[in-house]
């Protein structure tokens, strides 16, 4: 008896799906690269990026957030691709409840890190402190939102709450931006207040780039939602008249 080998469709992707990956991938790459090179020293490799005391006297916290927020950002990629969604649902959902699972220990290690590390002035005054703490507990809170929601059926809330967590976990990759575009500008790097301020512009553009794709891309369009919204109307059958 002779069986019929099953084998599963390649997954399918249009050219903007691939440019949308590729820009988001290579957009993680300082960041994530850099926190690699961190894990690495931290583990007894050679030392390439400038020391960090605060990590030698308890790495353990920025080797999971280096970890959470390189997993987080780099599935999330993967999560705008309407293909995936489509042809993979189970692959969808197996990448979501991994990249939430490390949205929210990035979240929560970079709160302890913020309140318990002791940062000295130039690199962490009292608003990049505060903002930091504001938007830790915000993504943490919308990733728990973005699971409820899907529970219950509700797919714009769901991605809408999921992508400004996004927006928020990829601050470090525009504040890399950023720092690199002042130094070739000014010649040197941001420090004090002025470090805080870009820091604090790079999530700002990132939740403003979210909220223009969320009302650009998720939302369903006004005329669709006012014609579901309204009852269907019969019109009158004409009476024959003799």
């Amino acid at each position: 008896m002779m069986t019929a080998n099953r084998k599963t469709p390649k997954l399918r992707m249009g050219k903007s799906e691939w440019v949308v990956l590729v820009v988001i991938l290579v957009y993680s790459f300082i960041p994530v690269v850099g926190g690699v090179i961190r894990v690495l020293e931290l583990a007894g490799g050679p030392q390439i990026a400038p020391e960090n005391p605060r990590a030698l006297l308890a790495p353990t916290p920025i080797i999971l957030h280096i970890l959470g927020s390189s997993l987080f950002c780099v599935l999330g990629a993967f999560q705008f691709l309407p293909s995936l969604r489509r042809q993979r649902p189970a692959a969808h959902r197996a990448i979501g409840r991994v990249g939430a699972a490390a949205g929210c220990v990035s979240a929560l290690t970079g709160l302890w890190m913020t309140h318990f590390y002791a940062f000295p002035e130039v690199l962490q005054g009292a608003p990049l402190y505060w903002v930091r703490m504001l938007l830790g507990t915000a993504m943490i809170a919308l990733i728990i939102w973005a699971v409820i929601a899907i529970k219950s059926r509700n797919v714009f809330q769901h991605s809408a709450s999921l992508m400004r967590a996004y927006a928020i976990g990829q601050g470090a990759s525009t504040q890399t931006v950023l720092g690199i575009a002042w130094i070739i500008v000014a010649g040197s790097e941001a420090m004090g207040p002025l470090r805080d301020g870009l820091m604090i512009f790079a999530w700002v553009l990132n939740l403003l780039a979210a909220e223009i794709f969320i009302r650009a891309m998720l939302r369903p369009p006004k005329r669709r939602q006012k014609h579901l919204s309204k009852p269907s109307i019969r019109p009158s059958t004409p009476r024959n008249e003799t």
